[in-house]
């Protein structure tokens, strides 16, 4: 039968579900770093800054008293404000630089006379009636520094990148629940220290290091839930992670509506992570952890803990456990004379013949095009025009219906038939919008939903699938270098996003491309619903060609709890971040 949203709910344990929430909370957080720059990094309208006091201010035919009463009707950046200091001075001021009059007397837009042009040295004039401050307001991070404000989000993405790689691997050594305690910590410090950041250069490096330790909770929390929920809600527990992701990008942009001065904002969006700072020290270690290390004795007080919570009056043990893994191994062992588990796997391996080869390409496009359409329209919504604070929260919104058709996709239609038709229609709905006239605003912002609807489905799908078409030997490598292509996906958005200044369909232009080079690509990718894994490379390629492996074995069979650990272990990288 199927299993829905409500039986994942119903199917976990007391124990379990207070696990999983408690840890799951804290994913919002992520997902509000990820995308805190996009309203505490906006470039409002601005002019050069004047060297006296403004008598008068003139833009085309109005005439005001004040800059404040003109931003109204700023509508190019090609446009320039005319004013009348108190000495009689006369100014035109432009975005990056500004021009004297010469020998003039009366106050008129058009000149014809000769001008002395000057840079900015007395700083800029900022539009305030959206924004009190943002940190380009902050540093005048525009004109020739305005490369600068562009590195924000791209280096909170390195840090990510980064952040991924160093946490997974301590929590591998150290535990997972040090490295959640310490994420969950760095999260709420980092986020306070980002607000009293006294320049741009510390700005960035703190953003940095808070990109880093959220990047590390959110690979790490998803491993530690997945060692704690049952098998047949694996795939579902991995979802509503993501699920609650969306639903931090829905609360950056309720406090960017509400708080409009970017360092208050920046303190509102890190108190979200006090909550559970404050209670994260109850978490325990994973008994799968503690068994790797061979901390038998923890393990079982775990174990204890959960069948107390559970109501369980009589609950395992960790001999009965450890025998019958042992005994599940030796038989696999005895059953399988192929050497090829013991051997040290590296990255060429996923490139050790043309079907295995042609597989890992297929599965890093998709990777990359996920994470760069993911960013893209999401850091895109503020530009489509409208409520800029209303389009986010929808684009973030939207996620969430999407990750609950991926599952059912998945177990109906299978992994790959869910993942097709989802990457062609984005890239169809990416050349749709290029066709929707600029002010049926409406219009273009539910294409875009749709557009983050079609991709976030393949994003999220891509996960598992990758698991399953590797065999044992080298899945958490093919899974681990995917998400660091997913990572590089991420770095690159940014910059994409940017080209908006070239051409407004650009970005769109790129995700639609790579959407349907990979949609292409992954109909020679088999299906993987209903198989078993794979343990060698040889039945992972006769996969693709067959439906019976190559050897005429079947693996040997794992029985009980020993193939829930086994399984627990060979899926724990399968979804890392976004």
């Amino acid at each position: 039968k199927g299993f829905s949203s409500v039986n994942f709910f119903l199917s976990l344990y007391r124990f379990q579900a207070f696990v999983y929430f408690a840890s799951v909370f804290q994913a919002m957080s992520c997902g509000i770093h990820y995308l805190a720059s996009v309203f505490m990094a906006v470039t409002p309208n601005f002019v050069c800054g004047i060297p006296g006091n403004v008598s008068s201010v003139l833009f085309y035919n109005s005439s005001e008293s004040s800059l404040e009463d003109i931003w109204t009707l700023w509508t190019s950046t090609e446009n320039y404000i005319v004013v009348q200091l108190e000495n009689g001075e006369i100014w035109e001021l432009n975005q990056c630089s500004r021009s004297k009059r010469e020998m003039s007397l009366d106050l008129a837009y058009e000149y014809k006379g000769n001008k002395s042009i000057f840079s900015c040295s007395d700083g800029f004039l900022y539009d305030d009636t959206k924004w009190k401050s943002t940190v380009v307001t902050q540093w005048d991070l525009v004109c020739e520094r305005e490369w600068l404000a562009k590195l924000i989000q791209p280096t909170f993405m390195l840090g990510v990148l980064i952040g991924a790689v160093i946490f997974g691997d301590i929590a591998d050594r150290l535990g997972r629940q040090r490295v959640i305690w310490f994420t969950s910590a760095g999260q709420f410090v980092f986020g306070i220290a980002v607000a009293f950041t006294f320049d741009y250069y510390s700005f960035v490096i703190v953003r940095f290091l808070l990109a880093m330790v959220s990047s590390g909770y959110l690979v790490v929390a998803f491993v530690y839930v997945t060692e704690f929920v049952g098998i047949k809600a694996r795939t579902w527990a991995s979802m509503h992670v993501h699920a609650f992701f969306a639903m931090g990008i829905m609360i950056v942009a309720l406090v960017g509506f509400l708080v409009r001065t970017w360092w208050v904002y920046q303190i509102c969006l890190s108190i979200a992570t006090l909550p559970f700072v404050l209670c994260c020290w109850m978490l325990p270690e994973t008994p799968f952890w503690l068994l790797s290390e061979e901390r038998y004795e923890d393990a079982q007080k775990v174990i204890n803990i959960m069948a107390r919570w559970n109501k369980v009056s009589t609950p395992c043990k960790v001999s009965e456990l450890c025998s019958v893994q042992q005994d599940d191994l030796d038989g696999g062992r005895m059953g399988d004379n192929d050497t090829s588990s013991t051997k040290k796997h590296n990255i060429l391996d996923l490139f050790c013949n043309w079907h295995i080869a042609r597989r890992t390409i297929t599965v890093w496009l998709i990777w990359f095009t996920g994470s760069l359409g993911y960013y893209v329209f999401s850091l895109s919504s503020v530009s489509l025009g409208g409520n800029e604070y209303l389009n986010l929260f929808l684009i973030g919104a939207v996620e969430l219906p999407c990750y609950i058709i991926a599952c059912i996709g998945m177990d109906k239609l299978g992994r790959r038939n869910t993942l097709i038709p989802f990457l062609i229609l984005s890239a169809l709905i990416c050349v749709l919008i290029m066709f929707i006239p600029q002010d049926f605003n409406i219009l273009i912002i539910l294409a875009n939903m749709a557009g983050k609807f079609s991709i976030g489905v393949a994003f999220g799908l891509i996960y598992l699938y990758t698991a399953e078409l590797y065999p044992t030997i080298v899945r958490s490598l093919a899974v681990g270098s995917g998400s660091m292509m997913c990572r590089v996906g991420s770095v690159v958005a940014p910059f994409c996003v940017y080209l908006r200044s070239v051409w407004i369909f650009m970005p769109l232009l790129l995700v639609g491309i790579m959407a349907l080079l990979s949609g292409i690509l992954t109909i020679m990718l088999p299906e993987t619903l209903g198989k078993p894994l794979t343990n060698t490379l040889v039945e992972a390629t006769e996969m693709g060609r067959s439906k019976k492996n190559c050897s005429g074995k079947t693996p040997p069979a794992h029985s009980g709890v020993a193939l829930e650990k086994i399984e627990m272990f060979g899926q724990e990288t399968v979804s890392t971040e976004k």
